[in-house]
């Protein structure tokens, strides 16, 4: 697995053009990394799917972030360098290994990736994982463009090595999704790692782990002094009598914003260069960080005793841009400050919410016409539920019009949740509903404590058979590798009965199996389990058969409108089916008046459930 394969073939002198997840998995290759691992979570998907095509690197998805991070710890163990990808949620679920990873260290390399997401384009909060870095006390690297993506990569690998750590590489949305030229590197020449078994190293029961932590607090103190020797740490001369701060992406937009400026770029922003930073400080009169999110760099900055502005003009929420930087700064910074005085800013810009175009119309975030899965909607809000929601495609539930999901909070609460709400209230007043991919993530364990803790209550798996949301990727459930190989899937429905509860598999699509099975569990004791099996629309090759509109019985009651199929429209008399409809039928079923149905059935239609 560690063996230099296929990227030698590449001309160094040849340039790529790589999105910067792309640049992270070839700087990987590169670097000698032979073990890479994850779980799909946007924006940090795209790096393990370019490793897997990858030669010379083993890719392969993990059920979630903890375990993807212990099986990349045991590869590092075994001598291979290892990467482990994850959104910054994902971290949090990380976070038991993490942290005491930092004490424990490593053998070979290991690099954890972790991909933040600022203005929640695809996420439910808005955490900076660089906090992660400053607990855990390790070394955290931030690359501004594809080009550092690619080069950093080699150099966490380095660190991990010479510092017996792991490192945080910490990416964004638009570094890990925004495209730039990478000119390829020679490749690293490593030299093979063995395993030598050492308990006070790697065992942390308190004896050794308190000896390990002495070992992390002064290596702490060694990696402050590499960073004030690190080239990725650059102070640019300006012709501007203030100078700015920044790491990341954040860097691109300041730079592009203030152009004058005198800079102290961080690559490597953790632990913080002081020396550096005292030095922007002799050049200039006023010192600005720019940093998305938290104020992580300002702090330390202000520990030092040192003013700076940050925060006071600079929004803490939301993706940066160079205007949005330029419009909070340039009042300040393009007039000298009075003597003697620390200038007063207005409180911080907020971020505009997007406002809809004129003349378009608004388009809310929908289910895919054909999602064959509304059906569990209708059928949970027919029946008066409190449906504890997860996350995943099926969060659009919760919106206009199905109006079926009371919460969403984290992968695999939903089943905890609906666990706590009917013990609260004595009875079977919530239901459970998660996509299956999120159940093998975080849906086993909750399961078994309420089957354990003799929970009431109904947990429903809406199975599409992929992990729709991020772009179709594979689970155990499945079986599905990134390099699209087929391997061993695990049977829903044996895993739920080998825990001891009862489980029936019924097709989404047929909706008066799905109400039957639906009633008969909230009838019965105890806790049990619906998988609702359909597809994903989007994995479905052929239409189930055109839905033509009967002009004449149709009334316009608005029952099939509230499926929220974006296939079926109002229109001045009748509704109508556009060509995005995938015949999945479950407008027959509602229509209550026989008005829809498939082209070429005889007769006007089904009657519809009742």
């Amino acid at each position: 697995m560690a063996a230099r394969v296929g990227y030698n073939r590449c001309p160094v002198e040849r340039t790529l053009f790589l999105s910067g997840n792309e640049a992270i998995a070839h700087g990987a290759v590169r670097a000698g990394a032979a073990f890479a691992c994850g779980y799909p979570g946007t924006p940090s998907t795209e790096i393990l799917e370019t490793a897997a095509r990858l030669e010379g690197i083993h890719a392969q998805w993990c059920v979630n972030e903890k375990v993807a991070l212990e099986t990349a710890v045991g590869a590092s163990l075994a001598g291979v360098r290892s990467m482990v990808t994850m959104k910054h949620v994902g971290l949090n679920v990380a976070a038991d290994p993490f942290m005491t990873l930092s004490l424990t260290g490593v053998n070979a390399g290991l690099v954890i990736v972790s991909a933040d997401d600022p203005g929640m384009n695809s996420s439910q909060n808005e955490q900076d994982s660089r906090n992660y870095a400053k607990f855990a006390k390790i070394p955290m690297l931030e690359p501004s463009d594809s080009q550092e993506a690619y080069d950093f990569v080699a150099e966490a690998f380095s660190l991990s090595e010479e510092f017996d750590t792991p490192v945080l590489l910490r990416s964004t949305t638009r570094l890990s999704h925004g495209r730039g030229q990478v000119i390829p590197r020679v490749p690293v020449e490593l030299v093979p790692r063995g395993y030598e078994r050492d308990i006070s190293k790697y065992v942390m029961v308190p004896q050794y782990a308190r000896l390990r932590n002495r070992f992390v607090l002064e290596r702490l103190e060694t990696l402050r002094g590499r960073a004030e020797e690190s080239p990725f740490n650059v102070l640019e001369a300006g012709t501007a009598e203030f100078g700015i701060i920044a790491s990341g992406v954040a860097y691109t937009y300041a730079r592009e914003a203030f152009p004058k400026a005198w800079f102290l770029k961080l690559g490597m922003s953790h632990p913080l260069p002081y020396g550096k930073v005292a030095r922007l400080y002799q050049q200039v009169s006023r010192v600005v960080v720019v940093e998305e999110l938290d104020p992580f760099i300002e702090e330390q900055v202000r520990a030092l005793g040192l003013p700076v502005m940050g925060k006071e003009a600079i929004p803490a929420e939301g993706e940066l841009d160079q205007d949005i930087v330029f419009r909070a700064l340039e009042p300040f910074l393009s007039r000298r400050p009075p003597r003697r005085r620390r200038p007063v800013f207005p409180p911080a810009p907020r971020l505009a919410d997007p406002q809809p175009v004129a003349g378009l119309p608004v388009r809310p975030p929908v289910l895919c016409a054909g999602c064959t899965h509304r059906a569990v909607f209708a059928a949970l809000r027919r029946r008066k539920l409190a449906p504890m929601g997860d996350i995943g495609c099926y969060a659009l539930g919760a919106l206009p019009p199905l109006l079926a999901l009371d919460s969403c909070l984290c992968m695999g609460a939903s089943i905890g949740m609906m666990a706590g709400f009917n013990k609260a209230l004595g009875r079977k007043a919530a239901a459970a509903v998660l996509g299956d991919s999120t159940f093998f993530h975080s849906g086993v364990t909750p399961l078994i404590d309420a089957f354990y803790n003799e929970a009431d209550g109904l947990v429903i798996v809406l199975d599409n058979r992929t992990t729709a949301m991020t772009g179709h990727q594979g689970h155990p459930g499945t079986g599905l590798r990134p390099d699209r190989s087929q391997g061993p899937a695990v049977d829903l429905e044996m895993l739920c009965r080998g825990i001891g509860l009862r489980c029936a598999t019924v097709a989404a699509g047929d909706y008066g199996a799905l109400d039957a099975a639906l009633k008969a569990e909230l009838d019965a004791p105890g806790l049990g389990v619906i998988i609702a099996l359909a597809p994903c629309v989007l994995m479905v090759s052929e239409k189930r058969g055109a839905i033509v509109v009967d002009e004449e019985r149709c009334n316009l009651c608005g029952l099939c409108l509230d499926i929220g199929c974006p296939a079926i429209a109002p229109g001045d008399d009748c509704v109508s089916i556009s060509d995005g409809c995938t015949g999945c039928g479950l407008c027959v079923e509602i229509c209550r008046r026989g008005a829809l149905s498939y082209a070429g059935a005889s007769g006007a239609g089904s009657e519809g459930a009742p």
